[in-house]
């Protein structure tokens, strides 16, 4: 089995930045890769990021320019860095780590933009 767990999440300002941490343990099975998706309240999750085994990166056209994702494949981590915060950034950011065997989820992290 594999735990992911996130953290980083908070209260910022329209137009600031907060960087979201995925933390996976247990039986990880390589390769593997990362994606982040969200969900605000009333919709449906989508996706934001996605990170390869080979850190190749592709965004959600709502992010791509102010969302970067990145890991690190040795302390099997996956970090997304948020810059240009907007009101319609506001939800719950989950991680997913996907792999030949399974697909794995964390608990969620809240963003909130407010001024």
């Amino acid at each position: 089995q594999v735990q992911l767990v996130e953290s980083g999440g908070g209260l910022v300002q329209p137009g600031g930045s907060l960087r979201l941490s995925c933390a996976a343990s247990g039986s990880i099975f390589r390769p593997y890769g990362m994606c982040w998706y969200r969900q605000a309240p009333g919709k449906q999750r989508e996706f934001v990021a996605r990170i390869t085994t080979g850190a190749n990166t592709n965004y959600a056209d709502s992010v791509r320019g102010r969302l970067t994702m990145s890991r690190d494949s040795a302390r099997n981590t996956g970090d997304l860095q948020m810059n240009s915060l907007k009101p319609e950034d506001p939800a719950v950011y989950y991680c997913n780590l996907y792999s030949s065997i399974g697909d794995y989820w964390g608990q969620g992290t809240q963003v909130t933009v407010s001024s």
